[in-house]
């Protein structure tokens, strides 16, 4: 089915030729509307590209079907398209905010990120939407006219899922009014940013089942204590008996996945639906001074939390997934150690950034964020050898 057309959208969706606009103007695209180019922008970043090779939750060498960071990005952003359709939201700007969520996640998943944030408390911390919103404002450099990809603030305030009211008021001071400004004033995000945080939550439950049983970690029997999944386990073993055998395993794990994850997608829509015909915002404005309006209906939302506590006590938290994870935490504060101590042995760009600041008043921390961008961009495998070539030790295979 093509994506509803603008006329088709509901008033309070956002509308492209509604757009607050970029930070640099420029004209309209020809045959593109605004959210569309934005989504074209991202894919063709060379962000976009590394997560490839950047983590979900296994690593790169422990198996070539898991899922990465890319792969997860494509599965939030169908969710949130086929969902967005429904509820006559703008589908393109769900999909440029999806693809463009974990742009600035560091390698090695979450254990990296935990890492590069206890480096970086002595210099303000480090938050991987924050550093999402860096990468489209800053760090990308593939325009003459400015630095980054120069986004609509739509797909921006999508971008920036949480912040802190630290960094909130930092992004104040620069762009009065922007994407930070919600924070300060506790109003909410459009409802495609609300929806695709929704959207990234049901596709990393469902893959990280999908994941944690390919790897032996977590099995099919132990989940029969999550009820969002044992009562499609059930159901499915009535209709296809012969699923039950054990080398039909696979069959009836994708086929349990799948009837959840439907399950999961029309509640969302039934549930919000309900709510935004209840709350009837004329506008998008008026959705932001509203209560979130996206969501699960709440016994959903409780089937989903069980699941969540399941993944974190025997997945996320599984020794194996922790020696593994303790590892790549090593490496990165290592790195940061090293590029901290000796600048120029990072990238020539980012080394002449580090080196330009030199004698100014904000030196130690600005160099510090200079080697969390650095290292942030980093895919699993060029960190795992950049520390080698450092450290000359050999951590992760």
């Amino acid at each position: 089915m093509p994506a509803a057309p603008e006329a088709a959208l509901a008033p309070y969706a956002c509308h492209p030729d509604h757009s607050r606009g970029r930070r640099f103007a420029q004209a309209p695209a020809p045959t593109r509307t605004e959210f569309q180019r934005d989504r074209d922008r991202i894919v063709h970043s060379t962000g976009f590209r590394r997560l490839v090779y950047k983590t979900q939750v296994f690593l790169n060498h422990e198996g070539d079907l898991f899922r990465t960071r890319l792969t997860h990005s494509l599965e939030v952003a169908q969710l949130g398209r086929s969902m967005a359709r429904s509820l006559a939201l703008n589908e393109d700007l769900v999909e440029a905010i999806a693809l463009a969520h974990d742009l600035g996640h560091t390698p090695f998943g979450h254990a990296g990120q935990d890492a590069l944030n206890a480096c970086m408390q002595p210099f303000g911390g480090f938050e991987h939407n924050l550093q999402s919103l860096r990468v489209v404002d800053s760090l990308e450099e593939r325009y003459p006219e400015f630095d980054g990809l120069n986004l609509s603030f739509e797909t921006r305030e999508g971008i920036l899922k949480h912040c802190s009211a630290t960094n909130a008021q930092a992004l104040e001071q620069l762009e009065p009014g922007g994407v930070g400004r919600r924070f300060l004033d506790r109003t909410q995000p459009s409802l495609e940013a609300q929806l695709c945080n929704l959207a990234d939550e049901i596709a990393y439950n469902a893959h990280d089942i999908d994941d944690g049983v390919r790897s032996g970690l977590i099995t099919l029997a132990q989940l029969q204590q999550v009820p969002l999944v044992d009562d499609f386990r059930r159901q499915i073993l009535t209709e296809f008996p012969t699923l039950g055998d054990r080398s039909q395993g696979r069959r009836l794990l994708y086929e349990t996945i799948r009837r959840m994850l439907s399950a999961q997608v029309y509640d969302v829509m039934a549930a919000s639906g309900q709510a935004l015909q209840q709350a009837a915002p004329a506008d998008v404005a008026a959705v932001r001074h509203l209560p979130a309006l996206i969501g699960f209906s709440s016994s959903m939302a409780e089937r989903s939390q069980q699941l969540k506590s399941f993944l974190l006590r025997h997945l996320y938290r599984h020794p194996q997934v922790m020696a593994t994870t303790g590892l790549a935490q090593q490496v990165v504060q290592e790195l940061f150690a090293f590029y901290q101590a000796q600048p120029t042995e990072m990238a020539e760009g980012f080394a002449a950034r580090s080196a330009a600041l030199a004698g100014t008043p904000e030196e130690a921390t600005a160099r510090a964020r200079v080697v969390a961008d650095y290292i942030a961009g980093m895919t699993d495998r060029f960190a795992t050898r950049e520390h080698e070539r450092l450290s000359g030790r050999r951590l992760l295979p």
